[in-house]
C-alpha cells in the first residue's frame, strides 16, 4: 500500500478559509451503509439521520493559543507553536527561525514574554521561560489561535470562539477536532431530546498532525504520540452501548483514535496515556459504527483511517463527488457521515 494510493486533486479555492456563518450551516455529505450512493444535505439534517439510542462520543480537548511570535537574541524573526506544556513555565514546541537556535539562546517574544532553549528533542525544542504566571495563562493573554498552515491568513478575534468546539473543556491542543466545530449547543439539545447520549474523550491533537507522511510505503510510517484520555463512566456508556446493540457514532478521527487505542481488549478500559495509533485499511475497527468527520489533506494519515473506515473506492469516490459539487475543505470545511458496511 503507498502514499499515493490516497490521492485526489482539490483545486485550492476549495480550501475553506472561514468558518460557516453559523456552526451548524455546513453541508453534510452522507455515505450510507450497504451501498455506495451519497446523498448532499446539510448539517442541521445530521438529527434525521441518527437514531433513539445511539451513543455519539465526542473530543472535549480545548484549542490553546499557541502561537507566539518574537525574535531570537541575534535578531532574526522567529515563529514558535507550543506543541505541549509541560509545567509552569515549560513547554515543548516548534521553533522556526532562518537558522535553527541553539541550546541557552535567548527568544524575546511577545508581550514582553522571554524564553531559552534548553535542548532539542527530535523535531521540537524545550524551552524555559521567564514568566511570573503560569504558562498556560500566559499564552491565553498573548497567544494567538494556530490555525493549520492551509488557511492563508492570520488568525482573527472570532477564530478564539470559532476554531473551539462549543463542548472544549480541557486545555492541551494545538489544533482543534474540526468534526466538532458543527455543533452548537442548540443541536446538542435536539439531539438528547430525540434520545442521543453523549459521552467524551480527550485526546490533545498535537502539531504533528499538520506533518505529510514521509515516505511512499505505508506500512513503515510511524505517526507522532497524542496524550489520550478516556475515563470510566466513557468506558461504561460505549461497553453498556454494545452489549444492548446501540451504534457507537463519533465525532471526528481524534475519537476513532483515542477509542481504538483504549479498546484493544475488544471492551473499552479506561486509559490515560500516549496514543501513536495509526489506521490505515485493513484495520478492523472493533469500537465504532458511524463516523461523523470533515474533509481530510491528500495523502494523509487522517484521510488513510476515513478510507479504512468507509472502504478506499467508496470514501475517495465521495471525495471526488465533493470536489465537484463544491463542498468546502478541511478545518473550518464541510462534513461527511460515514455508515460503516456490516
Amino acid at each position: 500500500m503507498r502514499k499515493s494510493d490516497f490521492h485526489y486533486d482539490l483545486p485550492p479555492a476549495l480550501v475553506a478559509q472561514h468558518p460557516a456563518a453559523i456552526r451548524t450551516g455546513s453541508r453534510l455529505l452522507h455515505l450510507r451503509a450497504g451501498n455506495d450512493a451519497v446523498a448532499d444535505l446539510r448539517f442541521a439534517d445530521l438529527p434525521q439521520l441518527l437514531r433513539p439510542g445511539d451513543l455519539l462520543v465526542l473530543n472535549d480537548t480545548r484549542v490553546v493559543p499557541a502561537r507566539l511570535w518574537g525574535r531570537k537574541e541575534t535578531g532574526g524573526r522567529i515563529e514558535l507553536l507550543i506543541e505541549r506544556v509541560l509545567g509552569e513555565n515549560r513547554a515543548l514546541a516548534q521553533v522556526r527561525a532562518s537558522k535553527t537556535p541553539s541550546a541557552v539562546q535567548r527568544l524575546d517574544l511577545e508581550g514582553g514574554i522571554v524564553a531559552r532553549v534548553e535542548r532539542r528533542v527530535g523535531e521540537f525544542f524545550e524551552l524555559a521561560f521567564d514568566i511570573d504566571i503560569p504558562l498556560h495563562e500566559a499564552l491565553e493573554r498573548v497567544g494567538h489561535i494556530p490555525l493549520p498552515p492551509y488557511i492563508d491568513r492570520a488568525d482573527e478575534p472570532a477564530d478564539r470562539e470559532r476554531y473551539q468546539t462549543v463542548y472544549a473543556r480541557n486545555p492541551g491542543a494545538v489544533a482543534a477536532p474540526t468534526a466538532g466545530l458543527h455543533f452548537d449547543r442548540a443541536m446538542l439539545e435536539r439531539l438528547a431530546k430525540i434520545g442521543i447520549e453523549c459521552a467524551y474523550v480527550t485526546l490533545h491533537v498535537g502539531a504533528g498532525t499538520f506533518q505529510p507522511l514521509r515516505g511512499e510505503a505505508i506500512e513503515q510510517q510511524r505517526l507522532h504520540a497524542e496524550r489520550v484520555q478516556v475515563a470510566a463512566a466513557t468506558c461504561d456508556a460505549v461497553n453498556r452501548a454494545r452489549a444492548e446493540g446501540r451504534r457507537i457514532v463519533v465525532v471526528g478521527t481524534t475519537v476513532v483514535r483515542a477509542l481504538e487505542s483504549a479498546g484493544t481488549s475488544g471492551e473499552l478500559v479506561s486509559f490515560d496515556g500516549e496514543t501513536d495509533i495509526f489506521i490505515y485499511p485493513g484495520y478492523r475497527f472493533r469500537m465504532v459504527d458511524a463516523l461523523i468527520t470533515n474533509f481530510h489533506l491528500p495523502e494523509s494519515s487522517l484521510l488513510m483511517l476515513v478510507c479504512a473506515f468507509g472502504g478506499s473506492e467508496r470514501v475517495l469516490a465521495a471525495y471526488r463527488h465533493a470536489v465537484s459539487s463544491c463542498y468546502r475543505f478541511y478545518s473550518y470545511g464541510d462534513a461527511m457521515l460515514l455508515e460503516r458496511n456490516a
